[in-house]
């Protein structure tokens, strides 16, 4: 995981981004954020879970789905399977040793 600060490639209203095998992060103080890389860092174990392409296009596809569901950006986005994991488990920073392959699906 190669870390990355730079404010011009985070579309706005958002702290980090995951394009493997890079976390880029808006502001330069979020590099210590431990719960936001954490959350990048469960992205990046989906991202390879997933064979990276295919990670996007279900990514896309689910928000998507959700967009009809929610008829709301934000709800649509918070509602994506891979986020939902994401955010449930940011705050414990060992989740990730102990997560089970494939684990968002839980979270369908």
């Amino acid at each position: 995981m190669f870390l990355i600060v730079s404010r011009y490639l985070i579309p706005k209203g958002y702290r980090g981004i995951t394009l493997f095998p890079f976390v880029i992060l808006r502001n330069p103080p979020d590099r210590a954020n431990k719960v936001l890389v954490n959350h990048e860092k469960i992205h990046i174990r989906q991202q390879l879970e997933f064979l990276i392409i295919p990670f996007f296009l279900w990514y896309f596809i689910e928000y998507g789905i959700r967009l009809i569901q929610y008829k709301n950006k934000n709800m649509a986005y918070r509602n994506i399977s891979f986020e939902r994991e994401a955010y449930s488990n940011e705050f414990n920073l060992n989740y990730i040793k102990g997560r089970k392959l494939w684990g968002f699906r839980k979270y369908l």
